[in-house]
This record gives C-alpha cells, structure tokens and sequence, in this order.
C-alpha cells in the first residue's frame, strides 16, 4: 500500500482530535472502495460524443440528465485527477478524459466579453439550453459566479496537473474576466465590494440592476442580491483573489455574522463580536452559540457552504486562528444536531435531492445567518433563538419528522471527524438501501427510510475530491494553490483571529 494512503488517513485523525478507532489500513480499504465505486457514477455521467458529463445520472446509471453546467465540468475533471492518482485510471486514459472535456468548453457557446460560461448546456449538443427538457420551460440564459468560480477552479487544477493538458487548460482560464461579477460598492460602507450572483444578457423577469461589467460599455443585468456571508459562495472571491483580478481586501467585506444590533434583528440570531480592522478595512467579528458552541455561521447552515471550499484551499492550515477553529466545530455541531437534538440517528445535512422528489436545500437551522434557514428534516422545522431584545425567540421544537441526510456530508467532514464520519457511512449503507453501483445514493430520508437513487455530479464530485485529498495527500488542494492562491490569497486568510472559545 502506497505511503501517502496511510499518511493521509493518519492525518485525518490527527485533526479530528482522536486516535483511529479502525487500523490505517482497514480505512484505507474502506475509503478506497468508495471511491471506485463512486467513480464509476462520475463515468456514467459523461456522454461519449462530446466527452461531457451530465448533471446526474439515474442509480443504475442507465440515464443520464439532459443537462449539464459548468460546475459539472469541473467536479468531473477534479473527479479525473483523483481517479488517476487513486490509480482508478491510468495517466494516459485521465490526460485524454480532461482533454475532451477542455475540448468541448472550447467549443461551447459563452460570453465572449468575458470568457464565462452560461449556466445550462446540453452535454450532446454542447447547446445553451432554452427550454428545460423535463418541463418544457423557458429557461433565461444567466451567467452564474459560483458555476464559473468552481470551472476555473478545475481549470487550475487540470493546468497544474495535467501537462499534456496545461495549455489548453490556461488559455480558457486567462479568458475569464471576474471583475464582472464584482460590485466595488458592495461594501462601500467600509471601502471594498462585494460578488454578485451572475448576470443575464437580457433583461431577466423580477428583480435585476444594469450593469457596464468589466467596462466594456456593454450592459448586463446583474442579481439584486451580493454574496456577503461566509458559504461556499466565497469561492468566487477566492478565485477573483487568486486570479489577481480583485484587491485581496475583498475578502474583509464579506460578513462573518451581521453586527449586533437591531438593524440586524432580521438576522437568525444576535453574534458575540466586535469590530476590527484588517488592511484597512473594518470587520465584524462576530459568532453565534449552539448548544455550547462557538462558531461563524454559513448562510443557510449546510455542511457544503462550510467545507465545499475548503477541498480545494487549505483553510484551516491558511487560516489556523480563524479557518482553524470553525471547521471542526461545525462538524461538530451537525453531529450534535442529527445524533442528539433531532435524534436521526445519523447525521449530515446539506442541499441534494429530495428523497420525495425534486431538489431541496438540507441543513441545520441554528448554523445558519437566514432566519428561515435550512431545515434537516421534511417537515421544515425550524428553530428562532431571537435577537436579543430586538426579537423575541420562539418555543424550541419538541421533536423533528424525517431528517434528510446526504452522504456526501460525511465525506465532507473526514478530515475534521474521520472515524465518526466513517461510521455514520457505515450505518447508511447497513441500515438502508442506500448504496449502488455507483457508490452511495444522494440522500436518505431516515425515519421514512426513503432513498433519492440517484447520483449527482455536483455531490459526487464532493465526494471524490474528498477522498483524493483524503487518500493522495491533498492532492486536490495542492493541484488548486500552487501559484496565484498560494501567492495572493494565503496572506489574506492569515490575517484573522476568530473567538478563541470555538471549540
């Protein structure tokens, strides 16, 4: 067995704070078996004329959705990478898998002002898609931040990792202009901007603000709303950071909790925190409490805002005094709620598919900034804790209905709870009908005991970046942070020290 699957699984239990409860070894096995497993969903996604992967694929992988994104495109190629350093592939066969791919983002039609990337595309046709295939529904063409940021973020990868794939890989990179998602008045109270959500060519229904992006006197139609908190949105500003195409001191703008008054009081619950001052820029360092915690909220409160970001940057090594200290107690947190609060039995809540149908957003509510925050169960129940005397709290729930787990959130939390996060995928797989030929099914409903048999590219990806880094010694991170992350955003992360009772 190769050195760096036991350095790796020695190093997840180092972090999770306990010495391994199962041999290296046997771990290794285990994980290693789940990612071949997984893989061959990843596989099953890809349409065999174009080379690209489809949104999802049904759970005997028989039929695969009609529909992909550039998010899609990227979880696939990291997925490559780590099959290929999992030995699932061989380099000859992963160089070729990455080169189709780069192909086809080569051919697709995008905003040539930019260099991005529309958010739907038909993986056969490589077609923008206008009307949804299982509805018939319009569908507005949008050119979504997130999707982009987690394209250039494979980009990078494949450029750093792939050498028979690099220039390919770097020329569709350097076309991608993220200053126009930034609005440099996003914070204009503390002197720095903040991301959009994207923008549509043409004027979109509902709410949109006219836009000269990147001062190319062309007008787009950008979201009303900015990214401001702490969730897997930070991608964005990572990329535009690592990419030098934003000042580093943007990632000061973005919002630990909102400050403590009454202003606020819309707020899930009143922080602890005080002001500030990083480069210039004034913060507020605020956290909120659950059950004897400490820690930085996500917007919604699910695993993938917290750790979806922290596959591909080294957060809690880059950001040891703030990063650091809120991973593991998040993870900690979700254990407390699905094991002990909610009393699921199991744990893990993140947005998948809705075991009766459809996609939902999971999550624990109190981990949340949104008042109406994610819920982990079918019934939605929530919590309000109040905001001090600015909203008064409401009645705690006495029981929660059918908890929605989804397995990519154990894989999510290995290294900050490796031996819980390996029994809690133990028990889903022996206790329901949770995993197929391609690996675990995207979430379980544990009460009802209803299983959503499908496989999604977005969380299967999650998943296989989780176990190359988990079994190659961080092999995703390293592929993402050699040059412009390392450089440009290392620092920024440093900077901060968050409460020190998160713990």
């Amino acid at each position: 067995m190769r050195k760096t699957v036991l350095t790796g699984l020695l190093s997840l239990a180092l972090v999770a704070g306990t010495a391994p409860t199962v041999a290296a070894d046997s771990r290794a096995s285990v994980l290693r078996r789940y990612a071949a497993d997984t893989w061959r969903s990843m596989a099953a996604m890809v349409d065999p004329g174009t080379g690209l992967p489809a949104d999802k694929v049904s759970g005997d992988l028989t039929t695969r959705a009609k529909v992909t994104s550039p998010t899609n495109a990227g979880t696939y190629l990291w997925s490559t990478l780590a099959a290929r350093d999992l030995r699932l592939i061989d380099r000859r066969e992963a160089a070729a898998r990455a080169g189709r791919v780069l192909d086809a983002l080569g051919r697709l039609d995008h905003d040539t002002a930019t260099g991005l990337y529309y958010n739907w595309y038909d993986p056969a046709t490589l077609q923008v898609v206008r009307t949804w295939p299982d509805t018939g529904d319009p569908v507005r063409p949008f050119v979504s931040s997130v999707d982009n940021a987690w394209l250039a973020t494979a980009l990078t990868m494949v450029g750093n990792a792939v050498p028979e794939q690099s220039a390919k890989a770097r020329a569709l990179l350097s076309r991608m202009d993220f200053t126009a998602f930034y609005d440099p008045q996003g914070r204009a109270d503390v002197g720095t901007g903040l991301m959009t959500g994207g923008y549509w060519p043409e004027p979109p229904e509902g709410c949109s603000q006219e836009t000269d992006y990147a001062h190319t006197g062309t007008t787009v139609y950008s979201t009303c709303h900015r990214y401001g908190a702490m969730s897997e949105t930070r991608i964005v500003s990572y990329v535009a950071i690592a990419l030098g195409q934003v000042p580093a001191t943007h990632y000061f703008g973005m919002w630990r909790t909102f400050p403590d008054t009454c202003d606020w009081g819309w707020s899930d619950q009143k922080p602890e925190g005080a002001w500030r001052t990083h480069r210039g820029i004034e913060v507020f360092e605020g956290t909120y409490g659950y059950r004897g915690m400490r820690f930085v909220p996500t917007w919604g409160g699910s695993m993938f805002e917290a750790l979806m970001a922290d596959l591909v940057v080294p957060e809690e090594t880059w950001g040891r005094r703030s990063w650091g200290r809120n991973h593991p107690v998040y993870v900690a947190a979700q254990i407390e709620h699905g094991l002990k609060e909610a009393k699921y039995g199991y744990w893990g809540f993140s947005p998948s598919d809705n075991p009766a149908g459809g996609y939902r957003e999971y999550g624990v509510d109190p981990l949340g900034m949104d008042t109406d925050g994610y819920t982990s169960d079918q019934e939605r129940t929530s919590t309000d804790p109040g905001f001090g005397d600015c909203r008064p709290a409401k009645p705690e729930p006495t029981q929660y209905g059918d908890g929605v787990v989804t397995p990519h959130a154990s894989f999510l939390a290995l290294r900050y709870a490796g031996d819980k996060a390996l029994d809690n995928l133990a028990r889903l797989r022996k206790d329901f009908a949770s995993y197929g030929p391609g690996g675990f099914y995207d979430a379980v409903a544990v009460r009802s005991g209803t299983v959503a048999k499908e496989y999604l590219a977005l969380d299967q990806g999650m998943v296989m970046a989780a176990l190359g880094n988990a079994l190659a010694d961080d092999a995703m991170r390293r592929y993402y942070t050699r040059g412009g992350a390392e450089r440009l955003l290392k620092p920024v992360l440093g900077d901060e020290v968050w409460d020190s009772r998160m713990r």
